[in-house]
């Protein structure tokens, strides 16, 4: 019977070969073209925002890294190959006329070097592209530096595990992947060409097929050993003990770590055996060398470790993990930032004895409490200062303070923006929307304590209703800037970068001249502007024109009369986005927020340095650990990764009218970015060149803040065995204003009495509870005013003492009989929100409460939140009977005086400085209170009576007008005025 040759791959004609490099030419630019217009367009922007360095760098190390691990991978599987080629028997033997492999080794023979290169080449590119994603391994690895502190374990420096053994895993990982595939690729040549022929039971290998697997394979096992050396590095990193703590425990180190020497002696000794068999032509002695190492891995790798932590650890664990724990608390403590000289922790009783009208802080305190809440006021911002409907504001505004005529005092700021999401209609036209409608239009900010008159009756409609409970704005745009009204100076109100323009998916505004033309873009309903600012990257030329039209597949970019010779694209216009592009070494800040900076609008954004391997350091989720109820409801973008190690080194400003991008350095000593400054140098300015308007604008970052109040919340503990037993663990207490929520109580910034000099202080707080309960257990504070930036004040209450937490406090709130008359008959027509419940500790150990409730008409589209009303909740001090007073009213000083009245614990006549509820009469509450006279040696005269009752009078008067007005810090003023004037008047001798 005739047998057909074994056939090669089929024959194509001449023309199915033209047609398949067609293809393959059409799908490789395909693939490939929007990547090159990607980074032609990538290398264009970064020069205009003049960190083109940074890209430069980026992609070069990138293309280094995939020729490298290409070409090593490649060259160890194609030297596999050859020598596997090279040493095949002269005369294969074929297994009868159905040898399955002889089909292929002819199909193989017949194109050799096809074979020979190609896959090589195939799995090198392969690897370079996998690899080159690892460009920050190798440029810390290259510039990192000492961080001046040593491990417990090893005594090495902290950078060997951040920065040095990184890299060596990422080396020892490619190389196990080079010497299995070298392995696999020598096997099958063997096979195809005869080296190994399948007969019998263990079938045949020639002596280079022997020799060569077993060099593959003792290599390999080699490696492994390296690999059990590093591995006793990486413990000190480890997560067995989670959650209970991050690191080595004593199972580790007592445990794991002998364990881990043993398997690399036995890795040493199996690959030797590997090596013998180049000589003694057995095979069954290598075979035994990896039972062993397997069945080693398993006894002593697993089983031991297991037995020690389930006999030895467990029934003694908080003896036995004692040292650990302490390991873990300094190292976590040195991670985050959180170390003594730091933070500062200061009993506080939770009993307030005080007077709060006589403590100077306490006075400031309430004067300043914030009733505007920037998580609820977006829609009455748009609806009162939107202006035209393609403007818009952020789902949440941003707190900033300004001082305004000598008085520091906070405000709720938004920028107001182009929204594209706004657009209706012909506005969404092309040239409408992309060069016509292009920029915002100035800085809104209002008060954070002032309304605009309180709201007498929220259940009827009425004139007063109508005008009361908004804020009262300041305005710095176009028109204040034309009028000379701007209280908040700003020479460019013009907004071309902003949170709400990058919402678009092709957020790109094309600006400037086209060729000689009127003025395009919309300014004002008057005016039209030209955009003159040094953003955007020249599309004046064909090139460019070209490359951006193929980006955004848009044709107008090419033949619309808009685009000329002057013309500019804007794109990339997210502050946050801006500074991740030109910084992708930085972990950006949640929240952007704009500031009037010498005279400009700018972006500030906290950005980060962070770690996911410091040693014994506590390792978390950063995007759960920055969660919070505002999160859940504004959609906020949270950065998702493992972090060890965090600082707030840098802060960045960016230009919202041209779009310059900053860096600041603003902590000298994170070892983190002083390497990365070796990457990028002259990248990051350094401290000096930070204005000290720019400064005063500075926020302590709500994200850092989360995740050290969530680290404070365990780690304040210094016991080892407290730890162990989470006795004394606080907890983030959940938000108090949404019923049965889940999700943790956002922090807020305040502006608060400073203890020692009464002045203002502006301050990111949060309450912590008890672990698992609602009674108060700390306070969390830091300071964000330039002098004592980053200082973080923590009072600790007595565990003994039951002070009510946030939680209880607005039960106690919303469960008073007057709260809950009213809020009955507002349902009927009302939405009733609460805003940010703020913990204010005030009388030298009490916690005030204080929280606006909003309403907002239902079943009408046109509605938006109106502050209706304020409570107030104060615990006395033990000695009155721990009771919980509750205010209600219009108005924050209303609502104080029913807290603190004659019989009150706190034995405040009347209620201590306050918030302004509207815009004061001029000189109302502004006289400063006169110094009390030393009491005179002789008897008073007439004169000085009378001058005495005078001042009395005007006191009184001044009191009268505060409380007409409603100007409760007027009113504070009036009452302290008033006391000092009595005391004057008493202290007169006898005439």
């Amino acid at each position: 019977m005739g047998m057909r040759p074994p056939a090669g791959l089929p024959s194509l004609s001449r023309r199915s070969r033209i047609l398949l490099v067609v293809a393959v030419v059409l799908a490789a630019l395909l693939l490939v073209g929007p990547r090159l217009i990607g980074m032609y367009t990538d290398w264009l922007w970064f020069g205009e925002v003049g960190f083109r360095g940074v890209f430069t760098k980026v992609l070069l190390t990138r293309f280094v890294l995939f020729l490298v691990v290409g070409i090593v991978v490649g060259a160890i599987v194609w030297l596999a190959m050859l020598l596997a080629y090279r040493a095949r028997p002269v005369f294969v033997p074929v297994s009868g006329p159905n040898d399955p492999i002889a089909r292929y080794r002819t199909t193989v023979m017949s194109r050799l070097r096809l074979f020979g290169v190609i896959i090589p080449v195939a799995i090198g590119i392969l690897s370079g592209l996998i690899a080159q994603a690892n460009w920050v391994t190798i440029q810390l690895f290259l510039n990192g530096q000492a961080f001046g502190i040593t491990d417990p374990q090893f005594n090495m420096d902290v950078s060997f595990y951040t920065f040095d053994l990184p890299f060596y895993r990422f080396v020892l990982n490619w190389l196990f992947v080079s010497i299995l595939l070298a392995f696999v690729a020598n096997l099958i040549t063997h096979y195809v060409f005869g080296g190994i022929k399948l007969a019998g039971r263990a079938g045949t290998f020639t002596t280079a097929a022997r020799v060569q697997l077993a060099v593959l394979a003792g290599t390999f096992v080699l490696l492994k050993a390296v690999a059990y050396w590093l591995d006793r590095y990486s413990l000190l990193s480890s997560g067995r003990k989670e959650p209970t703590f991050t690191g080595p425990g004593y199972t580790d180190i007592m445990a794991v770590l002998p364990a881990k020497l043993i398997l690399m002696s036995i890795a040493i000794i199996c690959a030797l055996a590997f090596f013998a068999a180049i000589f003694t032509r057995d095979l069954r002695i290598p075979a035994m060398a990896v039972a062993l190492l397997v069945l080693s891995s398993v006894l002593v790798g697993a089983v031991w470790p297991m037995i020690v932590e389930q006999f030895s650890v467990k029934p003694n664990a908080a003896d036995k993990e004692s040292t650990y724990i302490e390991r873990n608390i300094a190292a976590t403590r040195q991670a985050y930032g959180i170390t003594d000289d730091k933070v500062t922790y200061q009993p506080y009783s939770g009993d307030g004895d005080a007077i709060p009208r006589e403590v100077p802080a306490d006075v400031t305190t309430i004067a300043n409490a914030r009733l505007l809440d920037p998580n609820i006021l977006s829609p009455t911002f748009t609806q009162q200062q939107q202006r035209q409907n393609f403007y818009g504001f952020p789902p949440s505004l941003d707190i900033d303070r300004y001082d305004i005529d000598g008085e520091m005092r906070d405000y709720i700021v938004a920028a107001r923006e182009i929204s594209p999401n706004n657009l209706q209609g012909n506005q969404t036209d092309w040239i409408n929307k992309h060069t016509v409608y292009t920029h915002g239009d100035g800085l809104v900010a209002a008060p954070a304590n002032k309304i605009t008159a309180p709201v007498l009756d929220p259940t009827k409609d009425n004139a007063n209703n109508n005008n009361a409970g908004y804020p009262i704005y300041t305005v710095s745009d176009i028109a204040s800037q034309d009028a000379g009204t701007q209280v908040i100076k700003v020479d460019q109100p013009r907004i071309y970068y902003g949170e709400v323009i990058g919402q678009g998916a092709d957020d790109y505004a094309i600006v400037g001249g086209a060729g000689g033309s009127e003025a395009r873009e919309y300014d004002t309903e008057q005016t039209k502007y030209t955009y003159t600012g040094s953003g955007g990257v020249s599309i004046g030329n064909w090139v460019n024109r070209l490359a951006f039209a193929a980006k955004y597949t848009e044709r107008n970019i090419l033949f619309s009369g808009a685009v000329g010779s002057d013309s500019k694209i804007i794109y990339n216009r997210d502050p946050r986005d801006r500074v991740g592009q030109v910084a992708p070494w930085l972990t950006t800040d949640g929240d952007a927020y704009p500031a009037a900076v010498d005279g400009k609008i700018v972006w500030i954004v906290d950005a980060y340095t962070t770690l996911e391997n410091y040693p014994y350091a506590q390792r978390s989720s950063l995007d759960g650990l920055v969660a919070d109820s505002v999160d859940a409801t504004t959609g906020r973008l949270l950065p998702k990764k493992e972090v060890s190690y965090i600082r707030n080194s840098v802060k960045a400003t960016v230009d919202a009218y041209d779009g310059n991008v900053t860096l600041y350095q603003v902590d000298d000593n994170d070892p983190v970015l002083n390497a990365w400054k070796g990457v990028f140098p002259d990248t990051v300015k350094p401290q000096s060149d930070i204005s000290d308007d720019l400064r005063a604008h500075f926020r302590y970052p709500e994200d850092l803040f989360k995740v050290q109040r969530e680290m404070l919340a365990k780690y304040h503990v210094d016991n080892p065995t407290e730890f162990f037993t989470n006795n004394a663990f606080w907890s983030v207490p959940n938000e108090p204003t949404v019923e049965n929520s889940k999700e943790n109580e956002p922090p807020y910034y305040v502006m608060v009495g400073d203890q020692e000099t009464g002045a203002p202080s502006f301050r990111l707080t949060s309450p912590m509870v008890g672990f698992q309960r609602d009674f108060l257990s700390a306070y969390i504070t830091v300071n964000s005013d330039p002098k004592d930036y980053g200082k973080i004040t923590v009072l600790q209450l007595p565990v003994n003492k039951q002070t009510q937490g946030p939680s209880q406090s607005q039960n106690s709130m919303i469960s008073d009989a007057r709260v809950g008359s009213e809020k009955a008959l507002l349902e009927r027509t009302n939405t009733i929100r609460y805003g940010n419940q703020l913990a204010l500790p005030i009388a030298e150990g009490g916690i005030l409460y204080v929280e606006p409730m909003y309403t907002e008409r239902s079943n009408t589209t046109t509605s938006f939140p109106q502050l209706s009303r304020v409570l107030v909740s104060y615990q006395e001090s033990a000695k009155a009977g721990s009771r919980v007073r509750v205010g209600y009213a219009s108005t924050l000083a209303e609502a104080l005086d029913q807290v603190f009245d004659n019989g009150g614990a706190a034995g405040a006549a009347t209620a201590p400085g306050g918030t302004a509820t509207t815009e004061p009469p001029a000189g109302t509450g502004t006289t400063p209170a006169p110094t009390a006279p030393t009491t005179p040696t002789g008897p008073a005269s007439s004169e000085d009576v009378s001058k005495a009752l005078a001042e009395v009078n005007a006191a009184m008067d001044a009191l009268k007008s505060a409380q007409q007005t409603g100007d409760f810090s007027g009113y504070g003023a009036a009452l302290d005025r008033l006391q000092k004037a009595v005391d004057a008047y008493q202290a007169l001798p006898p005439s």
